[in-house]
C-alpha cells in the first residue's frame, strides 16, 4: 500500500515550542537554515526515488522562491501551511480566510502550480474552529491534513475520526488526519515529527504497518529542521520545549531513510481520489 509522505516547511525558530520565546518580529534577524535543510530532504527523497508533499509557509516561500521552484521541478506537491505558522484556533474565521488567500497566492505565483492541499500549523484545527473546514471548502481546497485525533497539551481533537473523513456536507473536501495507532484502548500519536525522533524506530514502523493493515494509507510528516542537529539552541526556552525540539535530531535522517525503504510512499494528492471515495461524513456534536 502506498502511503502519504509530507514535509512541513518551516525554520527552526518558527515552531510552536518556541512561539512564546521567540518574537515573530525577530524572525528576519535569525539564522535561516530552511533552504539548506530542504535541499538535504530533497536529496534524501531523490536517493530513495520517492515523491512527497511540501506543506510550505508563505513566509518561507517569499524569501526562498528558488527553493519552491526546485521542489516543484523535482515532481513534489506544493501545498499550504499558512503564512507565518499562526495557529488556526488563534484566528477568527475572517482572519483564517485571509491567511489562506494570501499564502495560496504566494505559493501559486512562485511555484506555478495549483495549491490544493492545506495543513494547519501545529494541527490546530479542532473543536474550537467549527468554521475552519467550511472556509477551506469555500476556497476550493481538495483536502486538509490538519487534525490530530489525540489528546495532547498543544493540540488535538480526540473525538474526531482516525481515518479520512468529510467535514462539510455537499463538499468534496476531505480531512486526512495525521496518522495514529491504537494500543490498549488508546489512540497514540504516531505520524512522525517529535514522536518519530524521540521514540524507537520500531514504534513508527509498527504504527504505519497497523494503519495499512486497517486498509488505510498512513501519512508521515516531519520538518526540515528535524534532520539538522547543528541548528542554533534557544537558551531561554523551557526545559520541556528544549526536550521536545532537540531530542533525537542526530538520529532523524537515519530513521527517515529506513522508513522510505521499508514502505511505499507518494505525494498526498496522488492518494486523494481513493481517500475521497472512502471518506465518510463526520461532524462534531453541537
Amino acid at each position: 500500500m502506498q502511503n502519504g509522505l509530507s514535509v512541513d516547511v518551516e525554520d527552526w525558530f518558527q515552531v510552536g515550542a518556541f512561539e512564546r520565546t521567540i518574537d515573530r518580529a525577530d524572525w528576519p534577524t535569525l539564522e535561516c537554515r530552511v533552504e539548506a535543510n530542504c535541499d538535504a530532504v530533497l536529496k534524501i527523497f531523490a536517493d530513495a526515488g520517492v515523491k512527497g508533499t511540501f506543506f510550505t509557509l508563505g513566509w518561507v516561500a517569499e524569501r526562498y522562491p528558488a527553493l519552491i521552484r526546485r521542489i516543484v521541478a523535482a515532481g513534489h506537491e506544493l501545498a499550504s501551511h499558512g503564512y507565518d505558522h499562526k495557529r488556526v484556533f488563534a484566528m477568527t474565521a475572517d482572519e483564517f480566510a485571509a491567511d489562506l488567500l494570501k499564502t495560496r497566492a504566494i505559493l501559486e505565483d512562485i511555484g506555478g502550480v495549483a495549491v490544493r492541499g492545506y495543513r494547519a500549523p501545529s494541527f490546530s484545527v479542532d473543536a474550537r474552529t467549527p468554521w475552519a473546514h467550511p472556509v477551506l471548502a469555500e476556497q476550493g481546497y481538495a483536502y486538509s491534513s490538519s487534525v490530530a485525533p489525540v489528546v495532547h497539551d498543544h493540540y488535538g481533537w480526540p473525538q474526531s475520526p482516525r481515518h479520512a473523513w468529510r467535514p462539510v456536507t455537499g463538499s468534496d473536501l476531505v480531512e486526512w488526519p495525521v496518522t495514529t495507532a491504537r494500543f490498549a484502548g488508546r489512540t497514540l500519536a504516531a505520524g512522525g515529527g517529535g514522536f518519530m525522533r524521540m521514540l524507537p524506530y520500531g514504534f513508527t514502523r509498527w504504527a504505519i504497518a497497523q494503519m495499512n493493515a486497517e486498509g488505510h494509507p498512513a501519512i508521515l510528516y516531519f520538518h526540515p529542521w528535524e534532520i539538522d542537529p547543528g541548528q542554533p539552541r534557544v537558551a531561554d526556552a523551557s526545559i520541556r520545549s528544549k526536550i521536545r525540539h532537540y531530542s533525537g535530531l542526530s538520529a532523524m535522517a537515519g530513521k527517515l531513510k529506513k522508513l522510505l525503504a521499508d514502505f511505499d510512499w507518494t505525494r498526498a494528492d496522488a492518494l486523494l481520489p481513493a481517500q475521497q471515495q472512502r471518506a465518510a461524513p463526520w461532524q462534531a456534536a453541537a
